[in-house]
């Protein structure tokens, strides 16, 4: 199973991942995404991952 991470430092709370996968990702009250689960059946991660506009999120 591939690790999912956020870089916390380039993260800049767009909301993008969160909206496409909620089931792993999820904008907390400090305005940053955060990791809530390693995998989803429904979503393909890395594909979610290339989206982001900092290239925060890592697919490991």
């Amino acid at each position: 199973m591939a690790k999912v991470s956020i870089d916390a430092s380039s993260c800049v709370g767009c909301g993008l991942c969160e909206q496409s996968c909620p089931e792993v990702f999820k904008i907390e009250g400090d305005g940053i995404a955060h990791v809530k689960a390693q995998g989803c059946s429904l979503h393909n991660l890395q594909e979610i991952a290339n989206q982001c506009p900092v290239n925060a999120i890592k697919i490991s």
